[in-house]
């Protein structure tokens, strides 16, 4: 058990069961036994949120005392995941109101089941800014998490027929206990209407946007709980509300669609995570986002510097910004705007502020997913916020001009490349560049890449901006809480430094060379095995052996992260043991777990393939269970704890120099899973860190799918020719053999990978290229599997050297080489 601090609060278990009898009884009007789990689940919630806000308080007290720096993160999503738990761990309280709710006859497990998932963020980029949320405030350092409050998330998935189909995720329909109205700092937000310009007294510009209809964004504020500490900094969630609620006015003259306006903008905002942005209203929902909870952030941000500072020049001083991918980018604008309309700074005055404020994170090597806005959308939705673009993106020109004169012949090349407003469009990741102190990729062949490749022209020009920070996970949530037995057994081996210092889970490796150790931690892996085949047969109604190996790739569904390689391979397996019924085979269980975003036909038809592969193999008797394939419905932070603590072997297949950094891959090594995998994103450092001898590696490299892009010279219909096992599996995808109704079904999968007269690029992410290679890597993986000895070996080495991939290293070298920011500890309390 983790050592308490002096500084968290005592933990007074009494007055936590009184507190929840009480909630009980004045939220529902009932006494514990007639309480439901979600009732029982809420009192908790409020309990636990009282002992928090002491310490919420105290901090914000601390921080109003000693001033210092903080960091605001700019993101539009932030995947938290449950909250009760994690807050319970950081707090050190888990074990009190696990024994608390056990007197009360109840199990923490089945109270912490009851609590949805936030719906406030979906992938990697939204997990990663939770954990450096936690990574922060355990760390000490005052942070704001800026974000939307969204009513209804992304979706939630259901699996009907082998199809996905999105629906609402109404995970506020019973309230969250752990979040606070703050209706003090609501914020105007203004969209479209016109920007007129008045002189004043001294002959100065003003500019006023009129005509604009605007919605009121609201703050909810969510505490996020240091390890141990005493420490609680906020995440502020912005949700939208009308100006006017109902304008009878209008209503009484028969304009019923303008007395509702107002409501209806308000209420569009803020109901969906990254609405389908693939037809016009959808960008044009998507940008008003973008923009409702930036202006509103931005606001608060210098209003809140303005109550105990004097001057807005020194705003930098103690604030800075970090951009999360380019969704935040406005705020470089929003900034200048402030600091020019509403504190009167001139341009270089608010220039000057603004550079050194902002700072960016790129996510993403594929430049088309490098934001960019029609100009006629941008400017008519936000038409004072464009006029600032144009401004910065003229000064920028001018500076290109300056650096690559018209004599080299470079210059018209370097601004067609470089320019933020070009060609119709207004370019995100480029005005993040140019007005950010910092920029950086989020593991080192990624950042080497953007160096190297993207954004070759602006590392050219500003290499000074240009660092990388390789992501990281917390060990809180993803060890101590997903994985308690192994949590235990660490702790027990090496003591508990490792919950705040993760490089001294090294201190296990010696683990690895001890008979009874590795059979302790295979005992361990086993339980969670179990867990899980538990969690699939009430979930998914398929039997699974826990004796099998747990192959496993859970992720956003995208075609670069070549779920369909994996299933491909599943179907040539089954092939093979059709075919050699005598073959030796170690029993396999291929689990999937991911979403497709609603509008991304081939995603979405890559479930339904993998689901029609398990209708046929998990129902075919006569191979006597050797294989079982199981897609997770959605797949989430809560589930996804459940997955990593039981999974063998981690997935990690993206193709090469396409996977920014991954944090799936750490969090699977954490918990003493083995990478196969391409030398992609922080895979790459993984292998560096645990050895090239327990991972196992395959593919392409970054180097060779780059020289294949640039200078061609792959043909997929050579493979398809030439290799009669991957042909017959081809083939399956439109002969019917997966889909007897429907033998067209999977052509358009087919298509992707061979069809060379289309206009797309065939097997775009080298599938059959790297295929052949993938199934020695799955051979290798059996043999490995075979040799327990040297698999527990293996296994509890990725554990051990799985130090450097904690969020808390990635934040402090963000403090050390970007933000700068003070540390704070709180005083000791003395009750």
């Amino acid at each position: 058990m983790a050592k308490k601090s002096e500084i968290a609060l005592q933990f007074d278990k009494e007055l936590f069961i009184r507190s929840v009898k009480y909630n009980v009884k004045t939220l529902y009007r009932k006494s514990m036994d007639e309480a439901t789990g979600q009732e029982i689940f809420q009192a908790a919630g409020y309990a636990i949120k009282d002992v928090i806000i002491d310490n919420w308080m105290a901090t914000q007290k601390e921080y109003e005392k000693k001033d210092p720096k903080m960091v605001y993160y700019m993101s539009m999503e932030f995947l938290m995941g449950r909250a009760m738990g994690n807050n319970l761990i950081n707090l050190q309280a888990y074990k009190a109101v696990a024994e608390c709710l056990e007197e009360l006859g109840l199990d923490i497990n089945v109270i912490e089941d009851q609590e949805p998932d936030a719906a406030l963020g979906n992938g990697g980029l939204g997990r990663l800014a939770a954990c450096f949320l936690d990574s922060l405030a355990t760390l000490g350092y005052g942070a704001y998490g800026c974000g939307i409050r969204y009513r209804y998330g992304m979706f939630k998935q259901e699996i009907r027929d082998g199809y996905q189909v999105e629906v609402p995720d109404n995970w506020l329909e019973h309230g969250n206990p752990f979040e606070l109205r703050r209706p003090e700092y609501t914020k105007e937000i203004k969209f479209g209407g016109y920007v007129n310009v008045y002189q004043d007294e001294n002959g100065k510009n003003v500019f006023k946007q009129e005509n604009y209809q605007s919605v009121m964004a609201v703050p909810f504020d969510v505490p996020i709980v240091g390890y141990g500490n005493g420490i609680v900094n906020t995440l502020r969630i912005w949700d939208a509300e009308p100006v006017q609620c109902f304008q009878l006015d209008s209503f009484d003259k028969g304009d019923y669609q303008k007395a509702v306006e107002q409501e209806n903008l308000a209420r569009n905002i803020v109901e969906v995570l990254y609405p389908n942005d693939n037809h016009y209203a959808g960008k044009e929902l998507r940008l008003k986002q973008q923009y409702f909870f930036i202006s509103a952030s931005v606001q608060e941000a210098v209003a809140k510097y303005m109550r105990s500072h004097d001057d807005i020049r020194k705003f930098a001083d103690k604030v800075t910004f970090q951009l999360n991918d380019t969704h935040p980018t406005v705020a470089v604008a929003e900034l200048m705007r402030i600091l020019m309309d509403d504190y009167c700074l001139e341009w270089d005055e608010a220039w000057e502020v603004t550079t050194k404020t902002c700072a960016y994170t790129n996510h993403t090597i594929m430049s088309e997913a490098l934001e960019k806005w029609p100009i006629e959308l941008f400017s008519r939705l936000l038409p004072r916020v464009y006029q600032i673009v144009e401004e910065i993106n003229r000064r920028f020109i001018l500076d290109i001009e300056k650096k690559y004169p018209y004599e080299t012949g470079l210059t018209q090349e370097k601004i067609r490349k470089m320019a933020i407003v070009y060609d119709g469009q207004v370019k995100m990741a480029h005005l993040a560049i140019v007005a950010g102190y910092s920029v950086n990729g989020v593991a080192r062949l990624h950042t080497e890449i953007l160096k190297n490749q993207e954004l070759h022209d602006f590392y050219e020009m500003f290499p000074e901006k240009f660092n990388n920070k390789t992501n990281g996970i917390t060990q809180r949530r993803f060890l101590l809480h997903a994985n308690p037995l192994l949590a235990d057994w660490v702790t027990e081996r090496i003591g508990d430094g490792w919950i705040t210092d993760l490089k001294k889970i090294n201190k296990i490796k010696s683990a690895a060379n001890d008979p009874k150790a590795r059979e302790q931690f295979m005992a361990i892996k086993f339980q969670n095995k179990v867990r899980l085949a538990k969690y699939i047969k009430e979930h998914n109604g398929v039997d699974i052996d826990p004796n099998s190996i747990y192959d496993v790739q859970v992720k956003r569904l995208h075609e670069y992260k070549r779920q369909l390689l994996n299933i491909l391979h599943v179907m040539y397996l089954y092939n093979q043991i059709k075919e050699h019924p005598e073959m030796e085979f170690y029993p396999r269980t291929f689990i999937f777990g991911a979403k497709a975003a609603a509008g991304y036909r081939n995603a979405k038809l890559t479930i339904k393939l993998i689901n029609s592969v398990a209708d046929v193999i998990n129902n075919d008797e006569t191979i006597d269970g050797k294989i079982k394939v199981v897609f997770i419905e959605n797949y989430r932070v809560s589930n996804a704890e459940i997955i990593f603590a039981a999974s063998d072997v981690s997935e990690q297949i993206s193709t090469a120099s396409k996977e920014a950094s991954g944090t799936g891959n750490m969090k699977f090594m954490l918990n003493g899973a083995i990478t196969l995998g391409t030398m992609d994103g922080a895979n790459v450092e993984i292998v560096e860190e645990v050895g090239a001898d327990n991972a196992v590696i395959f593919g392409l490299s970054s180097d060779e799918v780059i020289n294949f892009e640039k200078f061609g010279g792959y043909n997929p219909m050579d493979i398809f020719n030439c290799d009669e096992d991957i042909r017959k599996v081809l083939m399956q995808l439109v002969n019917g053999f997966y889909s007897p109704d429907d033998p067209e079904r999977f052509r358009t999968l087919y298509n992707s990978l061979l069809n060379t007269e289309s206009t797309d690029v065939a097997d775009r992410y080298f599938i059959l290229k790297d295929f052949r290679s993938y199934a020695e890597a799955q051979k290798k993986i059996e043999e490995f599997y075979r040799d327990s000895d040297r698999w527990a070996q293996a296994a509890i080495l990725n554990v051990a050297c799985s130090g450097k991939f904690t969020s808390d290293r990635t934040i402090q070298e963000y403090v050390d080489e970007i933000w700068h920011l003070d540390k704070v500890k709180l005083p000791k309390r003395t009750s």
